[in-house]
């Protein structure tokens, strides 16, 4: 074989043992992220796979270890935003880990939809799953996995003490949110809800509603409408809210797409924001900074989330647990241009 051949010719387990001057079952074992490897041994392989380009054969990996090296993200949720940034977070993990992400769309109403799921597992197409909200609310879902032993992580506001969860505290961010709106001297402050089915909803009108009580603001029944995290529907909730009568100086959205509607309502009736209106959202997506005016929200950690959702799953795969049960991670407030003291009262 001349040097060009070899150069072109993938290179091969018995090559990186041989560069980095271990065994066979060494490299495995590395390449496999398996326990009792000392570092200095791990990163004499890792280099020598980096120095060869090798990549590992994802067919023999699956014979020799019983796991199919793909983990599979179920989401059953319209906010394609928050859907791309989780993907994002868990790929860069399994990228780094050598694992393949099966990304799967639910449908929680469908009559299949348990035997489709177990169908991934028991067909060895996935090891474990990422469950977003509101699948991982599920409990007929959750129980099932934990009866067939099969590893999972939930990304909830929901804990539960049989499984892990990942989780954002909606009710402290939901609270700081207010707050910034009261400071600016906001009382009339109308709070739309997100998806009734999702924990963060109740977590955030929870928030609205402690901030209120902390400055001795009466929560007023009239200022709260239910949305479902869309923009048609903060539209809907908006034109409400916004209709002849006692207005609110101030509107918080549960998240930024119905903050987006807010806006638009606004604007079809001549209200201007903030001088006239303060509008606030939820998630900081990209289109928070693009509208007009750009939009004050809170930025949720949602890609970290993703990424240590990933982790700690990988985790109970290879060790069948994990030292922690629950993680909770914490929004940023991110003041723009959409929020401004209240208008004075007549």
């Amino acid at each position: 074989m001349n040097r060009n051949e070899q150069e072109k010719r993938p290179a091969t387990i018995n090559e990186v043992a041989a560069l980095a001057k271990v065994s066979i079952k060494t490299v495995s074992r590395v390449l496999n992220s398996e326990p009792n490897v000392r570092p200095q041994t791990r990163d004499r392989v890792l280099s020598a796979t980096k120095q060869l380009n090798y990549r590992p054969n994802l067919s023999a990996r699956r014979l020799a270890s019983n796991r199919s090296f793909v983990i599979g993200l179920l989401y059953d949720n319209p906010q394609s935003d928050y859907v791309t940034t989780i993907q994002e977070g868990c790929l860069e993990v399994c990228r780094k880990e050598g694992y393949h992400l099966l990304i799967h769309p639910c449908r929680r109403s469908s009559p299949e939809f348990l035997s489709d799921i177990m169908g991934l597992h028991s067909g060895a197409t996935s090891d474990g799953f990422i469950l977003t909200q509101p699948v991982s609310e599920l409990e007929s879902l959750t129980s099932t996995f934990i009866d067939r032993n099969i590893p999972f992580v939930r990304i909830s506001q929901r804990e539960s003490d049989i499984s892990h969860c990942i989780s954002v505290d909606d009710v402290l961010a939901s609270s700081k949110m207010t707050e910034h709106l009261i400071e600016l001297g906001h009382r009339r402050i109308g709070f739309i809800m997100g998806h009734p089915d999702h924990g963060s909803s109740h977590d955030r009108l929870l928030g609205y509603t402690k901030a209120l009580d902390k400055h001795g603001i009466p929560r007023d029944e009239a200022l709260i409408e239910q949305g479902l995290y869309s923009f048609e529907s903060g539209y809907s909730c908006a034109r409400r809210l916004l209709s002849p009568g006692p207005q609110p100086t101030a509107i918080f959205a549960s998240n930024d797409h119905m903050a987006m509607g807010v806006l638009t309502a606004a604007h079809e009736k001549k209200i201007l924001v903030p001088s006239q209106l303060s509008v606030c959202g939820f998630d900081d997506t990209p289109m928070a900074r693009y509208a007009w005016p750009p939009l004050t929200t809170l930025r949720q950690p949602i890609k970290q989330v993703a990424r240590l959702a990933t982790e700690v799953l990988l985790s109970l795969i290879r060790k069948g647990e994990d030292t922690e049960s629950d993680y909770q991670l914490h929004s940023e407030l991110i003041k723009r241009s959409s929020s401004g003291p209240a208008r004075p009262t007549l």
